[in-house]
């Protein structure tokens, strides 16, 4: 018998039994969630946000943002505070965008602290070897995988621009660029060593 025919079941007996019928709400104090929708509901817009600034891009920021939801729901109590909710949900998005940025560039980044970034994105947009050095990685890299990686973060084309200028589909265009990071993540690797 399936597991809701048996509920519904047991649910019948107790109510002709006359036991008295559960309530369906409780109040909690206002620092409290009072369940995993509102968990939910008050966080997937702040998770959202910080993931398309990391990635700058829709479906990725929406992939790392279901991911940091199912990766919290086991372990984090509904109990919890509002403010150990986000700060739980905060930890394990830097833990979620380091494992994305393993995946696709081959080593971890986890900062996320804003401003410490936009300085970083300052200073590599004025230093002359650092532009040089992305220049020489992408010489190595075979003509596709560079036309790729120019087209998506040096002229900030979206994937379906891009997969219209290489003259592929979107999802050929996220493989593509896949692989094209992940070859420059170890060509830049050899450069250091």
């Amino acid at each position: 018998m399936p597991v809701a025919q048996r509920f519904r079941r047991k649910r019948a007996e107790q109510d002709e039994a006359g036991a008295a019928p559960r309530a369906r709400l409780h109040s909690v104090g206002a620092d409290v969630y009072p369940d995993w929708e509102a968990v939910y509901r008050d966080n997937v817009d702040r998770v959202y946000r910080l993931m398309f600034s990391k990635v700058g891009n829709r479906p990725d920021a929406e992939d790392l943002t279901t991911e940091v939801f199912l990766t919290a729901l086991r372990p984090l109590r509904v109990s919890a505070s509002v403010g150990e909710v986000r700060a739980y949900l905060l930890a394990t998005a830097r833990t979620v965008l380091a494992g994305h940025w393993r995946r696709t560039l081959g080593r971890e980044i986890t900062t996320l602290d804003e401003e410490r970034d936009i300085a970083a994105f300052e200073a590599a947009a004025v230093d002359p070897g650092l532009l040089a050095r992305a220049e020489a990685i992408l010489a190595q890299l075979p003509e596709r995988y560079g036309r790729i990686l120019r087209l998506r973060f040096l002229q900030a084309c979206s994937l379906k621009e891009a997969a219209a200028e290489l003259g592929t589909t979107v999802g050929n265009a996220k493989v593509l660029q896949h692989r094209a990071l992940r070859q420059a993540a170890q060509l830049a690797e050899g450069m250091e060593t």
